[in-house]
C-alpha cells in the first residue's frame, strides 16, 4: 500500500551566494532505464515521485522528448556530445566514442564552467569525457555532491553538474517495496500480466521512488547553498524500462524520455511543451545558454526558445537506431532504424529474418519465462511474445490512436503514402550519418569496451525463444 510521503523541505538556509556572473549554473539529473510514463507528472497512477512532480510544477515538462537509442551507454554519450550514436562511434552498448569526439566538458570548460559528474558513468574514453569525477562510480551520493557545491559557493565559479543515477536499472534492489501493492498496480497495456511481471514492477517502482528521493536531496542542496535562482535544473528519465518492447528497441516505449527543466525567471512554472526534441539537442542548448557559439558539427540544435516559452515548435522528425550486436545475451545481429514525426512511427527491421534476443530473454529470467508460459494458453500473451521475437521488415504505427504501438499498419494500403514518405526521410538520415545498415551493425564490436565484448561473446544465444509458427 502507498505510504504518506513528505516533501523535502527546500527552505534556503543562511548560506546564500550567487554564481558570480550572469552564466547560470546547470544541473542535469539522469535516471536509468526509467519509462517516462512511470512518473507521477507523466500520468502514472502508481508511481510515488513527489520531488520530480514538484520540479515539473516549477518548470516545464516536455511531452515529446526522444533519444536516438534505448541503451544506457550510447544514450548517455549522445546526451553529452550532441552527436547521434553513429557520428560519435558510440552506437553499440558499452560503447566507446571516437577519440576525436568532443563533449559538453570541452565546450563548457572553455566558457569558464567547472564541469563535474557524480554517480554512474558508462561513458568512454575518459579523454572524450574529462569530467571532474566526484568519487567512484556508484549511486547518487548527496554527501559527495554537497562537498562539490560547498567549494563552488566559495570560488563562485559557474558549474555544470551531471548527477547520474543507477535507478531504476535492473536488478531492482533499492527502495521500499512495501509502498506498492502488486495486485493493484495498473500495468501498461502492452505488458503481459503475470505474477512475476507484477512482482518485478513493484521492485521497479520502488527504485523510481528512490530516484525521486535522491533528486529531492540534491535539489535541497542547491537551495542550501543559494544556487537555486541562478540554476537550470534538468531531470531526464533516460530510455524505457527493462521489460519487453522498451529498452533494446526502437519502439516509442524505449526511445521516448521524460524531460523536465526548471530555470527561475526564464521558464514559466507549470509549462508543458509538445515540441519534438532529442537528446542530441541538449549540448547545443547548454552551449547557447552558457553564452557560447554552437559548433556547426553538432547534430542537434538549441531548443532554448522552447524552454523560454517563445515557441512550441522545434523539429519535424526524430530518429532512432538499435544495434543489438554486442548486447549481453544478444544474437549475432539485429539492426533496427526508426523515424517519428510526432504521430506516425516507421520502423525498419534490417535483421527481420533473424529472431530478436536480449538479456530479458535469458534462461533464468522469471518474467520472460512467465510470458512464454502464459502464451501457451493466452492469445494476447502469445501475440506479444511472438511479435517481440519475430518481426516483419517494416512496422508503422499511428501513435495517436495506438499509443503503445501494437497494431502494425505497414502493410495496410491506406497508409502507403505515409510509409513511403517516412521511409524516405529515414533513408536520408541514415545516409547523412554514414549508416550502412547491416554492415554498420556487424562493425559494432569494434566500438565496444573490451571487457564488455568478452561478456557478450560468453553469453550470446543462451536465451529462451518461442517456436516460430
Amino acid at each position: 500500500m502507498k505510504k504518506e510521503i513528505l516533501y523535502l523541505s527546500l527552505c534556503p538556509l543562511s548560506l546564500s551566494v550567487s554564481a558570480g556572473n550572469d552564466s547560470p549554473n546547470i544541473v542535469i539529473f539522469i535516471g536509468d532505464d526509467c519509462r517516462y510514463q512511470d512518473l507521477g507528472c507523466y500520468g502514472s497512477p502508481d508511481a510515488i515521485t513527489p520531488n520530480i512532480d514538484r520540479l515539473a510544477s516549477e518548470g516545464i515538462r516536455f511531452d515529446n522528448f526522444f533519444q536516438a537509442t534505448a541503451m544506457s551507454s550510447p544514450t548517455r554519450q549522445c546526451l553529452m556530445t550532441g552527436l547521434y550514436p553513429l557520428r560519435s562511434g558510440a552506437y553499440p552498448n558499452h560503447a566507446m566514442s571516437k577519440p576525436s569526439t568532443r563533449s559538453i566538458v570541452h565546450y563548457l570548460t572553455k566558457l569558464g564552467y567547472h564541469v563535474a559528474l557524480q554517480g554512474k558513468r558508462h561513458i568512454n574514453p575518459e579523454s572524450v569525457f574529462p569530467f571532474d569525477y566526484i568519487g567512484p562510480w556508484k549511486n547518487v551520493d548527496p554527501k559527495l555532491i554537497e562537498g562539490f557545491l560547498k567549494k563552488r559557493s566559495e570560488d563562485k565559479s559557474p558549474f555544470c553538474l551531471f548527477v547520474c543515477s543507477n535507478d531504476p536499472h535492473y536488478p531492482w534492489t533499492r527502495g521500499d517495496r512495501s509502498m506498492f501493492n502488486p495486485d493493484s498496480l495498473t500495468l501498461p497495456e502492452f505488458i503481459v500480466d503475470t505474477p512475476e511481471t507484477r512482482d518485478g514492477y513493484v521492485g521497479y517502482l520502488a527504485e523510481i521512488n528512490q530516484l525521486d528521493k535522491d533528486l529531492g536531496a540534491v535539489d535541497a542542496l542547491i537551495q542550501k547553498y543559494g544556487f537555486s535562482e541562478n540554476t537550470l535544473f534538468v531531470f531526464t528519465s533516460e530510455h524505457g524500462f527493462t521489460f519487453p518492447f522498451a529498452k533494446w528497441t526502437c519502439y516509442g516505449q524505449g526511445l521516448h524520455t521524460g524531460f523536465i527543466a526548471r530555470w527561475p525567471g526564464k521558464i514559466k512554472p507549470g509549462s508543458v511543451s509538445s515540441a519534438l526534441c532529442e537528446y542530441v539537442d541538449v549540448v547545443p542548448t547548454l552551449i547557447d545558454i552558457a553564452g557560447g557559439e554552437i559548433p556547426s558539427s553538432l547534430d542537434g540544435k538549441s531548443f532554448r526558445s522552447v524552454l523560454e516559452g517563445k515557441t512550441d515548435n522545434h523539429k519535424s522528425y526524430v530518429y532512432g537506431i538499435q544495434t543489438s550486436r554486442g548486447i549481453v545475451y544478444g544474437g549475432e545481429h539485429y539492426a533496427v532504424r526508426t523515424v517519428f514525426d510526432g504521430r506516425y512511427r516507421y520502423i525498419l527491421n534490417l535483421s527481420h529474418e533473424e529472431p530478436f534476443q536480449c538479456i530479458q530473454m535469458q534462461e533464468k529470467d522469471s518474467i520472460w519465462y512467465s510470458w512464454c508460459d502464459k502464451a501457451a494458453f493466452d492469445s494476447f500473451a502469445k501475440k506479444q511474445v511472438m511479435r517481440y521475437v519475430y518481426r516483419p521488415e517494416e512496422e508503422l504505427y499511428d501513435t495517436g490512436n495506438d499509443p503503445y504501438e501494437i497494431n502494425n499498419l505497414a502493410y495496410n494500403e491506406d497508409y502507403t503514402e505515409i510509409k513511403k514518405h517516412l521511409k524516405s526521410m529515414l533513408m536520408k538520415w541514415m545516409k547523412s550519418q554514414g549508416d550502412k545498415g547491416l554492415l554498420t551493425e556487424m562493425e559494432a564490436l569494434e566500438h565496444m569496451v573490451p571487457n564488455n565484448l568478452e561478456k557478450y561473446l560468453k553469453t550470446k544465444n543462451k536465451v529462451i525463444l518461442p517456436c516460430k509458427d
